[in-house]
């Protein structure tokens, strides 16, 4: 079994947290909507996930809707103390299985307590407000509105630690005047790295950035440079797309998610694999950030 100590910790709320976690968001059926095929198969995921170590888990009531989060208390419950479990809220369903926002403070609130109820819990470790001024990536507006909402369920009790999801520098430069933020979760891997800057600043500061689809979600990764350095490494593409990540910065926390036990192996696998520099270079030439070619 993979020790994923070998990769490090960082903090994430009062937590110090294995670099290497899970996202449940596959665990849902096609497209993120209704129950999966093979449920025994989805809890028994989650079980060796834990088993393996992870102590960070991703999800939010949105996938499925509610299925993955009554699977993690199907599968998990009662959760183990150092067991950190990140919802997201934001965004709803549509019978359609289409994605809406949804950030009055009605509806956060009732975000929050269906969260509370699935999951089985009486205070949420962290919850990441989603924006969706833009569904297909960050888009520039006033969080101030939904993130207070956010912060007065926080006060009364029911969030412990507030994070930002699909966000751009500035709306997190607001958010921090209103809110002590925890944690960041943009889509960045290989081929999409706009957020180049921001987890450098986050970094200086000691905040976790968590990169949604790190392996290039619903397109998957696909790269003959990639495909390159995993062969000399004997090593799957989706391996060192991994490894590149943490090695990209000590405050990236991965949650590659999947809904295999042997795939989620091999994600985890990604902990004890160092890339020599001159791989690490050829992987950058995939999508170079700016000022760091």
């Amino acid at each position: 079994m993979t020790d994923i100590s070998k990769a490090g910790t960082f903090k994430l709320g009062t937590h110090s947290v294995k670099r290497v976690g899970y996202g449940a968001m596959q665990l849902a059926g096609a497209g993120v909507f209704g129950p999966p095929k093979d449920r025994k198969g989805a809890l028994a995921v989650l079980r060796e996930a834990v088993a393996s170590g992870v102590d960070h888990i991703d999800t939010s009531d949105y996938y499925g809707p509610y299925i993955t989060n009554q699977l993690i208390r199907e599968a998990l419950h009662p959760y183990p103390e150092n067991l950190v479990i990140v919802t997201k809220i934001g965004a709803r369903r549509g019978e359609d299985g289409s994605w809406s926002p949804a950030l009055s403070a009605e509806e956060l609130a009732r975000a929050v307590h269906d969260n509370l109820r699935n999951l089985g819990v009486e205070v949420l470790d962290i919850v990441n407000l989603r924006l969706m001024f833009d569904i297909h990536g960050p888009a520039e507006g006033s969080i101030e509105a939904p993130l207070a909402a956010l912060a007065k369920l926080q006060r009364q009790g029911l969030i412990r630690h507030i994070g930002l999801s699909n966000v751009t520098a500035k709306q997190l430069e607001q958010g921090r005047t209103i809110a002590d933020i925890v944690c960041v979760q943009n889509q960045y891997n290989l081929a999409h790295r706009d957020d180049g800057p921001l987890i450098d600043q986050l970094a200086a500061t000691g905040i976790p950035y968590v990169p949604f689809f790190p392996l290039g979600g619903f397109t998957p990764l696909q790269s003959t440079a990639l495909s390159d350095v995993a062969a000399r490494l004997e090593r799957t593409p989706m391996q060192v797309a991994l490894a590149w990540l943490l090695q990209r910065s000590s405050n990236i926390l991965l949650i590659p998610g999947t809904s295999s036990v042997d795939h989620l192996r091999e994600n985890l696998a990604s902990a004890d694999l160092d890339l020599p520099p001159d791989m690490v270079a050829a992987l950058d030439q995939i999508a170079p950030e700016a000022g760091r070619e």
